[in-house]
């Protein structure tokens, strides 16, 4: 063979040689690019300090908690230590909730008393008592509102542990027997339904009940009803509780008045009637599992992401079976 003939041979190995590298480099850099990230172990997993099923909220500022029923606490720092006492503060609504867990943990652990409400035992509602947690006043807050995204950052956690629904309200005597919608009532709150006439009623003025700024449940009210706008300025026909108390709230109601409170605080009460909202009752069952009925929500036990055994221990309890079974007889429907 020529000269010429062997160098154009060697030319087209070599040419042939780069091309295959070229190939097999490609499809070496394309392959990491699509199997990266893809490893199964790191599937589903929360950033650290994060909870599963949690995202920080950082793009809204808003609360970004979802209600999982599958949420693991598994991620949860127990590096500090136990306190000489479970402190704890929070919704007013869940206090018979909150005391029959408190009576299950004594007996899980009977050498660590617990306590609800500070500083005289009296809980002061969902947004003071997530506050008394800021300040390192109690241990736990209870919470009938997901946490804001300012909570998150300042180093709370919110871990769901049951479902509840609102109960719009009227006195036993209130002549009003329909439904209402979610505009009559946000214009009921907003002042500008007055008359009960304007909604089907009889001829008479709505002596509108709220609750205080320090609860959760009118946190979510708000939110829920009035779109976060302003409620009416207080006046004669409406008055906002001094506290975040439920009873003195039905005693209010009389026959004129029209208040909120949880489902499982309303229904065993002999002296009020709980009204349809959008022609579905927050006693139907079947409608709050399903999500349809507008006033449901689900509420919290809010930690702080660095606490104790002990506190991991109450949470333990609470997602237990036995702790769900207690949510549910308790008249609040639970998350398993």
């Amino acid at each position: 063979m020529s000269q010429g003939n062997n160098k154009d041979t060697g030319a087209l190995i070599l040419s042939l040689l780069i091309t295959l590298g070229l190939i097999g480099g490609g499809l070496w850099f394309f392959g990491r690019q699509f199997f990266a990230g893809k490893d199964p172990s790191s599937a589903n997993q929360a950033p650290d300090g994060q909870l599963a099923g949690q995202t920080t909220g950082q793009s809204t500022g808003q609360s970004t908690t979802p209600p999982n029923p599958d949420l693991s606490v598994s991620q949860v720092d127990t590096s500090e230590p136990n306190p000489q006492v479970l402190a704890i503060d929070g919704s007013v609504t869940l206090v018979a909730l909150i005391k029959q867990f408190q009576i299950a943990y004594s007996q899980v652990n009977p050498a660590l008393p617990t306590t609800y409400g500070v500083p005289d035992g009296k809980p002061n509602g969902s947004n003071q008592g997530i506050q008394n947690l800021l300040n390192n006043e109690v241990v736990m807050a209870v919470s009938s509102r997901p946490i804001s995204g300012s909570e998150l950052q300042a180093g709370l956690q919110a871990v769901p542990f049951a479902r509840d629904a609102i109960a719009i309200v009227v006195g036993i005597n209130n002549p009003f027997q329909g439904s209402l919608t979610l505009a009559q009532l946000k214009q009921m709150y907003q002042g500008q339904i007055t008359n009960w006439s304007q909604v089907g009623g009889s001829d008479r003025p709505i002596k509108v009940i709220n609750r205080p700024a320090a609860s959760g449940t009118g946190s979510f009210f708000k939110d829920v009803v009035l779109l976060g706008e302003a409620f009416a300025p207080e006046g004669p026909n409406f008055m906002t509780l001094p506290r975040d108390e439920t009873t003195p709230m039905l005693k209010a109601l009389e026959d004129n008045g029209i208040g909120y409170t949880t489902v499982a605080q309303a229904v065993n009460q002999q002296t009020v009637r709980v009204l349809s909202i959008e022609g579905i009752s927050p006693t139907d069952q079947t409608a709050l599992k399903a999500g349809s009925y507008p006033l449901s929500r689900v509420v919290y036990l809010v930690v702080r992401q660095k606490t104790s055994p002990a506190v991991k221990q109450f949470i333990d309890l609470v997602l237990s079976a036995q702790g769900q079974q207690t949510v549910q007889r308790v008249g609040f429907l639970p998350l398993k």
